[in-house]
């Protein structure tokens, strides 16, 4: 593929000459990418094999009997073993939510849930039980200071959460003025230890751990300041950085610039390659930054990796959820 010839969909598209084989063998001969469903789909995107379903985050919405605005954690049922799925059953499972933006599962299968925080709630780090629907805390505050807007979350395979704390809610106008800085945190549920593991972010979004955790990578969305801007003189970009002793983040370095728009939701395949959000779709990059393609999906704002074989990806894009099914799988970590 080169940049003006698509795939059957026009959907999937090799950014250079270069690595133009290698995109092929990531999309497939056959790509395809199809919309699952219409409806209001954000941020957190969790595949939960054992229910073969779907879980989400929305866009901020209202509830029954004019509840003010919120956020809905929603769950589609996925009918089918094989690409294309279909959609099933949607079901709230939680609204309203305490602004739950991203969210995965840890190494016992809880949901593990980032929430923003409103007015008079405080953010924090839960976790869903999803056998019994039981929320608790995982943390909700560092050296007795709130947190700003819990915006994503990994769990590593030692079972510590690592998360990032944008100023989101602030500048949105649902939170009042943070207590602390734009950090990054790595909290130990054994010992109870929160640490601030960097502080040189703007607007900390997305991140993902290399396939041996030896690397994490996390985007930078300060390029978006209030919803609808764009300063393309601010950060838009991914950096990386060694892991040292699986708690201490060194050689802090770029890994890619993202444009159009900002790097969003981020993922890793099971060979090492990057997947970020941009403004017009899924781009790819190879383990050293090269931009290898892109999956077109204008308005995402953020993806993972699912289904039985773990080799489609889903893609919220605010008013519906494209599926596209790859050659490659997602990375499973440690």
């Amino acid at each position: 593929m080169t940049e003006s010839s698509h795939s059957a969909t026009g959907a999937a598209i090799a950014l250079s000459e270069e690595f133009r084989d290698e995109f092929r063998r990531i999309v497939g001969e056959d790509f395809s990418r199809e919309v699952l469903t219409e409806t209001n789909a954000h941020e957190g995107p969790v595949y939960i094999r054992k229910e073969h379903a779907l879980y989400f985050t929305t866009v901020p919405e209202e509830g029954p009997k004019k509840t003010p605005q919120n956020i809905a954690i929603k769950r589609l049922k996925l009918e089918g073993e094989e690409f294309p799925f279909r959609a099933g059953k949607l079901t709230t499972i939680q609204f309203p939510s305490n602004m739950a933006n991203g969210m995965t599962l840890d190494r016992d299968g809880n949901l593990v849930i980032c929430e923003q925080g409103f007015h008079d709630t405080p953010a924090r780090i839960s976790r869903m039980n999803m056998a019994t629907g039981k929320i608790d805390t995982v943390v909700d505050q560092w050296r007795g200071l709130h947190f700003n807007s819990p915006n994503d979350v990994v769990v590593k395979s030692d079972g510590t959460v690592w998360f990032t704390d944008p100023n989101y809610g602030e500048i949105q106008g649902f939170k009042g003025k943070p207590d602390v800085g734009a950090y990054v945190y790595r909290h130990d549920p054994k010992t109870g230890e929160t640490a601030v593991v960097t502080d040189s972010f703007n607007k900390p979004n997305g991140l993902a751990f290399s396939v041996d955790e030896s690397v994490l990578y996390i985007t930078d969305t300060g390029a978006n300041q209030q919803p609808g801007t764009y300063f393309p003189g601010l950060p838009h970009h991914v950096m990386a950085y060694d892991v040292k002793d699986g708690r201490y983040l060194r050689n802090e370095r770029l890994f890619a610039v993202v444009s159009p728009g900002v790097p969003d939701g981020i993922k890793l395949d099971e060979t090492g390659r990057v997947y970020t959000s941009s403004e017009s779709g899924v781009q790819v990059f190879t383990p050293n930054g090269d931009l290898i393609g892109e999956i077109a999906a204008p308005g995402v704002a953020n993806f993972t990796f699912g289904g039985p074989d773990n080799g489609t990806l889903f893609i919220c894009c605010d008013d519906l959820i494209w599926q596209a099914k790859l050659a490659v799988h997602g990375a499973v970590v440690m």
